[in-house]
């Protein structure tokens, strides 16, 4: 049987559909072979990073900083009835005070003063006062050098006697004060004497000499100038002096080694005073210089201190 044209027509676009399939087929496989079987382009080497110096720096834990050891006796800050004490002043005799155990010794360079009419004064920080300092008195004296200095104490040179001559131990008198009890200043110089060389030098706080006098008269043998470190007491002018020629008096914190009293007084203060007479070892224990030297010295302020040498 012969096929008609449109049969024919209906096989022939069949043919091309199988042809044109197996072409498409063959290309995808062929690509997918060659994907597959096709040489990877060789990866791009990866830079190594660089190394990293650390400049960081810990920080160190900070040392703790320790609490100070408070120095010397421990505070004090009772109130004390001081009414029944007795003053520490020029007549004062009060044997519960000692004297001064380091006669040659250096001072702090400060002085003190009451900071209330009166306050009490301690033989022994650890015990019980055994006297009262004013803040005024009529002939001063309340004004008084530092030897040693505490956090909460400092001790003093005191006017006044532990026992006058003839019962005991004259020199020069020294007590415990409590810091809350004074005000501080600051003195600028000493006075140095010498005894043999018969000099009187003023030493600056910078550690320069003045020098006041190349001689002076003294005290002597039965009625010596007391040695060691003392302090200005007093200034004045006393008219019914007439040796003194009108000059005042600087008056030390220090008496007689020998003398219970002098003049019809039962003090015996040593004192920097102006005479006539002012050479040698002929006084009974005062100090004798011109007008120069007694004036400069009556210029600085109370409290400063005095060393005494041999």
């Amino acid at each position: 049987m012969t096929a008609t044209p449109a049969a024919a027509l209906r096989s022939h676009r069949w043919w091309w559909w199988v042809v044109a399939i197996v072409v498409v087929a063959g290309a995808v496989v062929g690509a997918v072979a060659w994907s597959v079987l096709a040489p990877r382009p060789a990866a791009a080497p990866v830079a190594a990073s660089p190394a990293v110096t650390s400049t960081y720096t810990p920080t160190p834990s900070p040392t703790p900083t320790p609490t100070p050891t408070p120095t010397g006796f421990a505070a004090n800050t009772a109130v004390y009835p001081l009414d029944a004490l007795p003053q520490v002043d020029v007549y004062a005799v009060i044997p519960a005070l000692p004297v001064d155990d380091d006669p040659r010794g250096a001072m702090t360079g400060d002085t003190v003063r009451a900071v209330t009419d009166r306050i009490p004064v301690f033989a022994d920080p650890t015990a019980e006062p055994v006297a009262f300092l004013p803040r005024d008195y009529q002939f001063d004296g309340t004004t008084v050098p530092v030897v040693e200095r505490q956090d909460h104490w400092v001790r003093v040179l005191l006017t006044g006697r532990e026992a006058v001559p003839s019962a005991g131990n004259p020199a020069q008198l020294s007590g415990w004060l409590r810091i809350q009890d004074v005000e501080f200043s600051r003195a600028d110089a000493t006075v140095e004497v010498g005894l043999t060389s018969r000099t009187v030098d003023i030493v600056h706080a910078d550690g320069t000499r003045e020098r006041v006098a190349d001689d002076f008269a003294s005290g002597t043998a039965s009625t010596p100038t007391p040695v060691g470190r003392t302090f200005v007491m007093m200034v004045r002018v006393e008219p019914s002096f007439g040796y003194t020629r009108g000059h005042p008096l600087v008056y030390l914190g220090v008496q007689s080694p020998t003398l219970d009293g002098f003049g019809g007084a039962a003090v015996a203060v040593t004192a920097f005073h102006y005479h006539d007479a002012r050479s040698g070892a002929i006084s009974n224990g005062c100090l004798r210089l011109g007008p120069e030297a007694i004036d400069r010295l009556a210029q600085l302020p109370l409290g400063t201190a005095v060393y005494v040498n041999p």
